[in-house]
């Protein structure tokens, strides 16, 4: 196994080119796969969770391993359950253990041929494409929002079209606006018509040129080491970002505002992609209070920064967190404990922390394979020089190029 020792630079100056999103590279594949694959989408992510849907759209061979992309699961399901064809989608051991019977029985309903290879309501499935029917289906939207958007997705190639009625909290409404967002971009009709309901037109996507923004999400560690930084004048410049972007993590910048971090874009034009610049302000507020439903990505992002502000925090909206590439609520409070803080979780939901510390153990930061688990815990080798990070090669997953961006910043790394 690889471990990194992080040092910290005194001074925080940079600039990052930051990868492509993900989230939108994901839906621009499927979209474009579905509209007749005549035009590639430029700037697509280079991580691993996109190059698995292109590797499986390119050859589309009988297996299909996706790996750990849990998004890449949730759309190639719907994509294969209409596409002709047979073909079984498998993943990593923890893949086989994150449910997906909520969008099969969904699936199923819509009339889809798919069987489960091992256990009854996980990958693998063997999926047998055909065309489908559409029509009305329920949907517990308190589950996950991918499941919602993979349906979504293939919505304008159901002969019927599709109106989906979403029961339960819904979570994660950002990504499946999205997802809808995109999708009026290639020239389908989509849209809440109801506060639980989505019509989708049986009117299939027109195949355009369509250049993809950089991450929010990816940013949200950037934002984390100027939070951080004990230097007054920490400056990072992060490229492609767009002000007013559809992409849920960009909730990032408000957050943050919070904890002392100014966010200035290049120029005032919206829906441009450009340059912004982070800054220390100064302010933070003594606690900090957050619903995370409709952005739980960013969770271990603020634990970290908040344990190494000193800010008390209780955070909600964390039920997804359990069924990601980890159980990340169990693994945040593990994991905190060896940086010397007692995180607490209640309702399987909430994460807690009321200022209650512990003997720090200097253990290396176990990532369990969750590259969102690298990200968020790195900066704060800014507050902890030699900082041990155990399996750092995990971000590949969403930020290949994270650790040569680290390096750029001024971080020294060496491996243990």
């Amino acid at each position: 196994m690889t471990t990194y020792r992080l040092t910290a630079p005194e001074r925080l100056n940079a600039t990052i080119e930051l990868p492509a999103s993900k989230s939108i590279s994901n839906r621009a594949l499927i979209i474009y796969a579905l509209s007749g694959g005549q035009i590639v989408p430029e700037n697509l992510s280079d991580c691993d969770d996109t190059e698995v849907i292109i590797e499986a759209l390119r050859h589309m061979p009988a297996e299909i391993d996706i790996k750990a992309a849990g998004t890449a699961m949730r759309f190639m399901t719907a994509y294969l359950s209409l596409t002709p064809g047979t073909h079984v989608l498998t993943g990593t051991e923890r893949m086989k253990h994150r449910p997906i019977g909520t969008l099969v029985d969904a699936l199923l309903k819509l009339g889809a041929d798919i069987e489960y290879v091992g256990e009854q309501g996980y990958p693998p499935l063997r999926i047998t494409g055909s065309k489908l029917q559409g029509g009305d289906l329920e949907m517990d939207g308190s589950i996950s929002s991918q499941y919602i958007s993979a349906l979504l997705l293939i919505g304008p190639m159901l002969e019927r079209g599709l109106s989906l009625h979403l029961t339960g909290d819904i979570i994660s409404r950002p990504y499946i606006d999205l997802t809808l967002w995109m999708m009026g971009e290639f020239g389908a009709h989509a849209e809440w018509t109801s506060a639980d309901t989505i019509t989708v037109e049986p009117q299939p996507y027109k195949p355009r040129d369509y250049f993809i923004e950089n991450d929010w999400s990816a940013a949200s560690y950037w934002y984390e080491m100027v939070a951080m930084s004990d230097d007054p004048e920490a400056t990072v410049r992060l490229t492609g970002l767009t002000d007013g972007s559809k992409q849920g993590d960009s909730v990032t910048r408000y957050i943050f505002s919070l904890l002392g971090v100014k966010t200035v874009f290049q120029t005032k034009k919206q829906g441009v992609p450009q340059t912004v610049t982070l800054r220390r302000n100064g302010r933070c507020v003594p606690r900090l209070e957050y619903d995370f439903v409709n952005s739980p990505d960013l969770a271990q992002t603020f634990v970290v920064t908040c344990l190494a502000k000193g800010i008390p925090f209780c955070f909600k909206g964390l039920a997804t967190l359990k069924i990601k590439e980890t159980d990340r609520i169990e693994a945040l409070k593990r994991e905190t404990r060896k940086l010397g803080f007692v995180v607490e979780s209640r309702n399987d939901s909430e994460l807690l922390w009321d200022g209650e510390r512990c003997e720090p153990t200097g253990d290396p930061i176990d990532t369990y394979e969750d590259h969102r688990m690298a990200l968020a815990f790195t900066p704060f080798a800014l507050k902890r020089q030699g900082l041990l990070i155990n399996n750092p090669l995990v971000v590949s997953k969403s930020y290949p190029k994270f650790w040569e961006d680290i390096k750029g910043a001024g971080f020294r790394i060496s491996k243990e």
